[in-house]
């Protein structure tokens, strides 16, 4: 009997034994077969680029305000790169202009001081052109043709930079006016159904908010460009200003 008892007893451990066996294999095999479901996820996850998610949050805003606002930092880059351009080339060595045209006036006058300022480049030549054209009647003279065409050249250098400024306020503004539209669209699903379901919101707050995320991400990229597009334009003019002054100085130099 004793011997029997032991029997059952060896028997019913190695019951126990395999199904705690099986249950870990179970239970391994479901770990492996979710950690392989969640490594997939993570490569199709990796292999969502960049390009291609923001490509997909751009479809999902919907095309009307994202195609306009996608409109504004196109025009307001195209604008920053040409302004970016033009000033660069604007850009000139002024103290060596300045030393040319003053060992042009000591050794060839003032048409040989022109002649420097017409194969020179940039603003602050021309500026040096203008007043060194009147220098023959006054420094008077001179200096009204120096201050006049002074604001020519400004109002050159500042061209077209106004409507990066509107694009810059603009791209926000229609990013908010999406939100406003996803958000009625979220109530009137609401109002339609009669019933608060987080499935009949989700779409319109989503809409809403990614049309606010372009917006503010466009105005962020053409302020970066707006304000060193300002920034250059304001070293051009001081340097303008102050060659001008020196160029006052060598012609009442010259005509002493």
């Amino acid at each position: 009997m004793k011997r029997l008892f032991s029997i059952l007893a060896i028997t019913c451990l190695m019951v126990i034994g395999t199904v705690n066996a099986n249950a870990t294999t179970t239970v391994a095999a479901a770990t492996t077969t979710v950690a392989n479901v969640a490594q997939d996820d993570t490569a199709e996850t990796e292999d969502l680029g960049f390009h291609q998610e923001l490509k997909k949050r751009f479809i999902e805003g919907g095309p009307g305000f994202m195609g306009i606002v996608l409109l504004c930092l196109i025009l307001g880059l195209a604008i920053a790169i040409e302004r970016i351009i033009f000033l660069n080339l604007s850009t000139t060595n002024s103290k060596k202009l300045t030393q040319n045209v003053e060992d042009a006036l000591a050794s060839g006058g003032i048409e040989a001081a022109k002649e420097v300022c017409r194969n020179t480049k940039g603003p602050v030549a021309s500026i040096f052109y203008q007043g060194l054209d009147r220098a023959d009647e006054d420094i008077d003279a001179a200096e009204k043709a120096v201050v006049a065409y002074g604001g020519v050249q400004m109002g050159q250098l500042e061209k077209n930079v106004s409507w990066i400024s509107l694009f810059i306020a603009l791209a926000p503004m229609l990013g908010f006016m999406g939100t406003v539209i996803g958000m009625i669209q979220a109530f009137d699903k609401i109002e339609a159904a009669g019933d608060m379901q987080p499935s009949l919101v989700a779409g319109g707050i989503k809409v809403a908010l990614l049309t606010t995320v372009f917006g503010l991400i466009v105005a962020i990229i053409l302020q970066i460009f707006y304000n060193y597009i300002i920034a250059k334009i304001d070293s051009i003019v001081n340097d303008m200003e102050d060659s001008s002054i020196t160029l006052m100085d060598l012609l009442v130099r010259h005509k002493k």
